[in-house]
């Protein structure tokens, strides 16, 4: 079984949640990722939909990458709010 490919495994618990990363499983194919995660993520009814991904087909910034990542967004100010005027119907943002 060490063979197969490792899925991550999404669950969306309730309609109009987002999926959450609950675990990962091994099979072989993404058929039978459906079934063991289904299996043993939602053995008590508590999610409406699952996504199983391949693990290698996963690409995600590393904690140490955040400040060379994030910090350039900071340089355009122009993607804060604070040059607009909100109209009254709008309490806050």
């Amino acid at each position: 079984m060490s063979d197969w490919p490792l899925y991550e495994v999404f669950v969306r618990s309730k309609h109009g949640l987002n999926h959450k990363h609950v675990g990962s499983v091994h099979a072989a194919d993404a058929q039978m990722a459906i079934e063991n995660a289904r299996d043993l993520y939602t053995r008590r009814n508590e999610g409406v939909s699952l996504w199983v991904v391949p693990s290698n087909a996963i690409t995600a910034s590393a904690p140490d990458e955040k400040e060379p990542l994030f910090d350039p967004s900071q340089d355009k100010v122009y993607r804060h709010p604070t040059f607009y005027k909100l109209p009254a119907e709008v309490d806050n943002m």
